[in-house]
């Protein structure tokens, strides 16, 4: 949610942030809409003072037995009532507008996000290991002859329909391995809260990170009105909804592993084969919650994190800005993570890391108190992967597969795994 004050005061900048975005100009629109809605409290302040004013006026001219005078005054203060609902009804309305408004239009990229159209603006900051060399043609994932017992589309179809899938025996285990392997090295090493959340929430927990109104589409609802979340991001950041916290709670610092739900809508077509882009998943999730003077560097810290998941596992990948067109909507700057999939042999999306500013913190009302003294401002908030399981099992079993179909897994898997080691071309752990 956007700050009307500020763009009252610069609605020029406001609007220059906005066009990097590829968004039109709306500072007209919205400070039009805003004056209207505050001449409108005017009209119905001024008209309750009228009110209350004649009503004074009608005890006297009962007393003084002025029956004329009585008659008039008592119909003004009629009169009077009804214009005050009126205008206060009026009011509510161009606010409801207003908010409504403002509630559809991003965040404001920061002054050092890259500008640009789509993927292709996006700019490398970082890459991390040197993709391995294979003497055969590697295969994607769910070709590997090891992988093939464990990962099922078809029953899954039959069970759920596209874009589901059916994990089993070792494979089901690996996945298992990855989750608690980045739990407790988030927990542990990072200095993250492990948490346990719903996946169900009311609409207004979704309304706080952004998912609506405008992103309905994307998610699912169900028959009484609760929504399956996309990611335990909108739990773990609405911990913090509507409450106002001291200066020294902050930073707060989540983890999360969850199930997450997400329609896909609009992609119909792609990423259709494997499981690289399924309705339902598993992800790792951190959230932090921090005073606004250290979002930025809570940003760098988070984006390490997820980063350092990836170098435990020895997957090479690398780190991108995401340019002003290719943000997603409550993002003020955000750092992609792309691991290396030798099957596609191309980087793909494993983690993103957004800073949100107080975008999400004034849509969730969240704020905090100075230690200094003053007014509650509002919090930071900040969201990442850390990471998305399904992708970083793709990862593993592409990155060390072996001609045989086998697999060789990472060093730190194996006390997840038993002691195990690879995953065999029968599809057991060895």
């Amino acid at each position: 949610m956007h700050d009307i004050r500020a763009i009252r005061e610069n609605p020029a900048a406001w609007d220059a942030a906005l066009s990097r975005r590829g968004v039109d100009a709306m500072s007209s629109q919205v400070l039009d809409l805003d004056r209207a809605r505050r001449a409108a409290i005017t009209a119905a302040e001024e008209a309750q003072a009228e009110q209350n004013r004649a009503s004074k006026e009608v005890g006297k001219a009962k007393a003084s037995g002025d029956e004329a005078e009585f008659e008039r005054l008592r119909a003004l203060v009629a009169a009077k009532k009804a214009e005050v609902g009126e205008m206060q009804e009026r009011a509510k309305s161009l606010d409801a507008e207003l908010e409504a408004l403002l509630a559809g239009i991003p965040n404001l990229p920061l002054a050092e996000v890259p500008e640009g159209a789509d993927e292709n603006d996006n700019v490398e900051i970082k890459r991390w290991g040197t993709p391995r060399s294979f003497d055969f043609t590697p295969k994607e994932h769910f070709d590997l002859d090891g992988v093939k017992p464990g990962m099922d589309f078809e029953v899954a179809a039959k069970l759920s329909g596209s874009r589901f899938v059916v994990l089993s025996g070792a494979v089901a285990r690996i996945h298992r391995a990855l989750a608690q392997f980045m739990i407790n090295t988030h927990v542990d090493e990072n200095g993250l809260t492990e948490t346990w959340t719903p996946v169900l929430v009311r609409e207004e927990m979704m309304y706080g990170t952004g998912q609506l109104p405008k992103f309905g589409e994307d998610s699912y609802k169900t028959t009484n009105g609760w929504w399956l979340i996309p990611t335990s991001e909108v739990t773990l950041t609405n911990i913090v909804n509507g409450l106002i916290v001291d200066e020294d709670y902050l930073p707060r610092r989540y983890t999360a592993h969850s199930q997450c739900f997400r329609s896909e809508a609009g992609s119909a077509g792609k990423d259709t084969s494997g499981m690289l882009r399924q309705h339902q998943f598993e992800k790792v999730e951190m959230v932090s919650v921090t005073h606004p003077d250290k979002s930025l560097e809570e940003h760098d810290r988070m984006t390490a994190c997820a980063e350092g998941i990836l170098e435990r596992l020895g997957l090479p990948y690398r780190t991108v800005v995401l340019c002003t067109g290719d943000m997603g909507f409550g993002a003020q700057k955000t750092h992609d993570i792309e691991v290396w999939l030798p099957g596609q042999d191309t980087y793909r999306e494993i983690s993103s890391v957004s800073t949100c500013g107080d975008f999400q913190a004034r849509r969730m009302n969240a704020r905090f108190r100075p230690t200094a003294g003053g007014k509650p401002e509002f919090l930071h908030t900040l969201n990442g992967s850390g990471l998305a399981v399904g992708r970083c099992l793709i990862a593993v079993l592409e990155n060390g597969q072996q001609a045989d179909g086998s697999v060789d897994l990472p060093e730190a898997l194996h006390p997840y795994l038993g002691g195990k080691t690879r995953l065999t071309a029968e599809g057991t752990l060895a």
